[in-house]
């Protein structure tokens, strides 16, 4: 096994991998990770997967500190479902374009000038973004929470327009869109799939519904990385083309052994489209916030109430 090289503040002869398991438990600590972090994140990590199994996760976990390897709303919706424990994210500048792209403020005032909306808003978005919204979704419950919105209801769906224009067409309902987008997602070329597709003759194209349409149009499936996995997996072809962040192809070739994962490339035909947010959080850091319990995560007690509501919503109606 390579060990990361030094960072400062870290002896050099440490191993770090033994350095963090020992610090779970004397911290009695949980490292969730979401499926774009590095490999060696992912490999230490309790428990690993995409923003729904995250939050549950965070919402049952008896630890009393919770290491959030992902992007900062990720952490802030740990820390909104517990408000007692302690949480931890390696790099505090980890954001997210896609949550940037909505700030509360002006959603705020996109929700009063359509007061008669029922608002749905994806995960991927600030806790003053989920204070203003009745329930939160992430691509995997999605569709299943606008089912059980009553029809006739107009719904306000934010902040990712690629997803909401893919879950309009799913379930035959109109949603008024916010215009947000990640950056990694929308970036993927239909030019340089096609060319793939043609050069793995019988590859099947796996994509996430936060691609352009005009990608998706080519994917045998969408889903969110858990369902892009579990489909690989039960697929009985051996290549696939993954049209997503393509830190989930660590899972994948370890899940799938044998089977080939190509990933999708961007207009300029590098398949280097790394989400540079999830990307700033390294092995080092992971273990320089736990021994030095910092950055922390904070949200000030009546954001945080207002911010749960909607969460708890969510947890409820994606267990129906």
């Amino acid at each position: 096994m390579i060990l990361p090289m030094s960072a400062p503040g870290i002896d050099p002869s440490l191993d770090l991998f033994a350095e963090i398991d020992a610090l779970k438990r004397t911290m009695n600590a949980v490292v969730l990770a979401h499926y774009y972090q590095e490999p060696d994140i992912q490999d230490i990590a309790d428990h690993i997967g995409d923003s729904l199994a995250l939050a549950q996760e965070a919402a049952r976990t008896s630890a009393d500190t919770i290491v959030f390897c992902g992007v900062h709303f990720m952490a802030e919706t740990a820390k909104i479902l517990n408000p007692g424990k302690q949480v931890l994210l390696p790099d505090l500048n980890a954001g997210c374009s896609l949550a940037d792209s909505c700030p509360a403020p002006h959603f705020e005032q996109f929700v009063r000038a359509h007061p008669d909306h029922f608002v749905i808003s994806y995960i991927n978005c600030s806790a003053g973004v989920k204070a203003l919204s009745d329930v939160i979704c992430t691509s995997s419950n999605a569709e299943r929470i606008i089912r059980q919105v009553p029809a006739g209801q107009p719904i306000i769906f934010a902040p990712d327009q690629q997803l909401g224009q893919w879950l309009v067409k799913q379930t035959g309902r109109e949603m008024l869109l916010w215009p947000g987008a990640c950056q990694v997602h929308v970036i993927f070329s239909e030019r340089h799939l096609i060319r793939l597709k043609t050069e793995h003759s019988g590859a099947l194209v796996l994509a996430h519904p936060e691609c352009t349409p005009q990608v998706l149009r080519h994917a045998d499936h969408i889903g969110s990385t858990a369902s892009i996995l579990a489909y690989a997996c039960a697929s009985r072809a051996s290549t696939f083309i993954i049209v997503t962040e393509p830190g989930i192809i660590h899972q994948m070739e370890k899940a799938c052994p044998g089977k080939t994962f190509i990933p999708a490339p961007d207009e300029s035909g590098c398949t280097c489209n790394e989400c540079p947010h999830m990307r700033l959080n390294t092995l080092e850091k992971v273990y320089l916030c736990m021994r030095d319990r910092a950055p922390e995560i904070i949200v000030p007690a009546d954001l945080r109430l207002n911010a749960l509501k909607p969460l708890e919503r969510m947890l409820e109606m994606s267990a129906v």
